[in-house]
């Protein structure tokens, strides 16, 4: 179960993209990057953020402590940016946080970056079995930390939940994107880590990390066209979602490793 903390103190706006994170101090006294239900990505990237989240770290990669924020509309009472109060107002009640790492630094092959192949071939695994189209040169979303890699913001991760329908045809999806995986230059294990990822996950693993969300995050998402509606169905269509993928995951590995094949 994630811990909840309140959020006491609005540090910082991130800039990034169009869904405007945050540095926020919280009541136990840590400092956390906030991603908003307010924002323009809405629930379903805060859905995505813990679901794919938590299992990148059941795989053993460092993704950031995740916990659930609590949002008072009236800690931007006092921002001078409009923009940012509208976002905390529309952000009331829970929302989704990672760890702030201080002093990190984005993952840049032109500052010399370097990644471990067993690594890097597991967050490419990874990346390809959650549909994460957002590990590219041009936005990496991989902090270098004390020389080690933390994967951050999978809130564009299973986007099939985008349009409800799609979700089928993505199961046994290769996901050609991996081609523009930032690190897949380093990938040189694969196999590897396709039999290590594959020994880590089970489908009761895979349903315990859906559990996690919570019922209210599932009765935010606006309804649409062929989509589950209740918070049990919209829970069971992830669960089959992620277990027939594993499933398939030959299918997305020998895509990767063609990709890899292709770049050298």
């Amino acid at each position: 179960m994630l811990r909840t903390v309140r959020a006491t103190r609005y540090v910082l706006p991130l800039r990034e993209g169009g869904s405007l994170p945050a540095i926020v101090e919280a009541d136990d006294l840590g400092l956390y990057v906030v991603k908003f239900r307010g924002a323009g990505q809405g629930i379903l990237a805060l859905i995505a953020e813990i679901i794919a989240g938590e299992i990148g770290r059941v795989l053993g990669l460092r993704v950031p402590d995740l916990v659930f924020a609590e949002i008072d509309p009236a800690l931007g009472r006092n921002e001078p940016d409009a923009e940012i109060r509208h976002l905390l107002k529309a952000s009331a009640g829970l929302n989704v946080a990672l760890d702030y790492l201080p002093g990190s630094t984005m993952f840049d092959p032109a500052a010399r970056d370097a990644a471990p192949s067993p690594e890097a071939s597991l967050l490419v695994w990874f990346d390809a079995f959650v549909l994460n189209v957002d590990r590219t040169p041009r936005n990496a979303n991989l902090l270098v930390w004390h020389r080690k890699l933390y994967p951050i913001d999978h809130g564009a991760a299973l986007f099939f939940h985008h349009y409800w329908p799609s979700r089928e045809s993505k199961i046994e999806s290769p996901f050609m994107e991996i081609e523009h995986h930032i690190l897949l230059p380093w990938a040189n294990e694969i196999e590897e880590a396709a039999k290590a990822a594959r020994a880590r996950l089970n489908p009761a693993l895979l349903a315990d990390i859906v559990a996690l969300v919570p019922d209210a995050f599932f009765e935010a998402i606006p309804a649409a066209p062929g989509a589950a509606t209740s918070p049990a169905e919209r829970r069971a269509g992830y669960i089959d979602f992620l277990t027939r993928r594993l499933a398939a995951a030959e299918i997305f590995e020998q895509e990767a490793i063609r990709a890899r094949t292709r770049l050298l």
